[in-house]
């Protein structure tokens, strides 16, 4: 199941004018305020009419201004999730989750109670009142609802923005066990560059209400025109890695197609397929094989694109295996090395500097 869209809107400070498509996983829409991040999420959802254009959700066009189509928000059968869980305050969680139930349609399967509960961790919660509940919980039960209506797509529009970063924390692996366990299509709306990282499977970049890029997430992060849209202290790369090994010195051994890293232990077993998100500003660049260096993770690799900035700095493009990282360097060191297209060098990483928070499931 997929959605497609093309439209145009006229907004009271710019043109809405956007087209792309989105796949099963999450497509994260990401962009500055004001990008019409909000204004397309509405737009799905039946909250705004667009001034033209069609939406097409798993062949049916639900929105189409050449055949006079607008469906109601409540047959588009869209789950939406809000930055703040709207929930019922005199309904139990439970009760909660159920009235979600009372929009599915009864001629279709669909997951149960109990299947949603155990998958966003909330069986606990069942009996417990709405205002008991942290920020965090109180989400996951919001996602619940949503799925047990059973949705043909979920719409979630800054779900985690009220949220402080301990319960962020809590809330994420439960948006990666939903990305990975179901099928249905995710459309999620955010600012912060690290949740689209960690989560996305594919993302479409807004500004001033075009798109800019789109694609899967570990291109478009990790391309160097984007970088001035992502922010050049949020500019960074994600990479998929798996498990080797877990060390007695307390460092998890991971295999990139690229080569090996080394980065604090990580809960995870052997085997298991993670991804790793490494800032821009964390790569050194060096033109020969470093030796006696405190640095684990060294990387061969090939520059691919050499960006210049505003200022002093260069931002360098390197594939290294299928994976691309991005550094941020001087202009000066660029130009002393000699920095170009086709040459070879060594992405040096340093262990420490990828936090928690850049490690999620894949």
């Amino acid at each position: 199941m997929s959605l497609s869209l093309e439209i145009t809107h006229q907004m009271p400070d710019f043109s809405l004018s956007v087209s792309f498509e989105v796949p099963p996983g999450i497509t994260a829409l990401f962009g500055p305020s004001g990008s019409g991040k909000t204004t397309v999420i509405n737009a799905v959802s039946g909250l705004l009419k667009p001034d033209a254009g069609r939406i097409i959700l798993a062949g049916e066009p639900i929105f189409d201004t050449s055949l006079r189509i607008n469906l109601p928000p409540h047959k588009r059968r869209l789950g939406y999730v809000f930055q703040d869980g709207r929930l019922f305050p005199h309904l139990s969680v439970e009760k909660n989750l159920l009235y979600g139930q009372r929009f599915a349609p009864q001629d279709e399967p669909g997951p149960s109670l109990e299947s949603v509960s155990e998958l966003l961790g909330i069986s606990s919660l069942l009996q417990r009142a709405p205002g008991s509940l942290s920020g965090g919980e109180k989400q996951r039960v919001a996602i619940g609802r949503a799925l047990l209506s059973r949705p043909r797509m979920l719409l979630m529009d800054e779900p985690l923005a009220a949220l402080d970063e301990p319960r962020k924390e809590e809330i994420l692996p439960y948006l990666e066990r939903l990305r990975d366990q179901t099928v249905i299509p995710i459309l999620y709306v955010s600012h912060s560059v690290a949740e689209v990282a960690r989560l996305a499977t594919s993302v479409v970049l807004l500004d001033k209400g075009s798109v800019l890029r789109s694609g899967p997430a570990e291109q478009v992060l990790s391309d160097p025109t984007t970088v001035r849209q992502l922010g050049l202290r949020q500019a960074g790369s994600v990479l998929s890695a798996a498990i080797t090994a877990h060390h007695a010195d307390g460092l998890t051994e991971l295999t990139v197609s690229g080569g090996t890293l080394f980065l604090p232990k990580m809960d995870r077993p052997v085997g298991a397929k993670t991804r790793v998100r490494i800032l821009a500003q964390d790569i050194i660049v060096a033109g020969s094989l470093p030796r006696d260096l405190s640095a684990l993770n060294i990387l061969p690799a090939e520059v691919t694109t050499v960006q210049p900035g505003s200022g002093p700095g260069v931002v360098i493009q390197m594939r290294s295996g299928s994976d691309h990282l991005l550094a941020r360097i001087t202009r000066r060191s660029a130009e002393k090395m000699r920095l170009k297209p086709g040459a070879h060098v060594f992405a040096v990483i340093k262990a420490v500097s990828v936090a928690r928070t850049d490690i999620g499931t894949r």
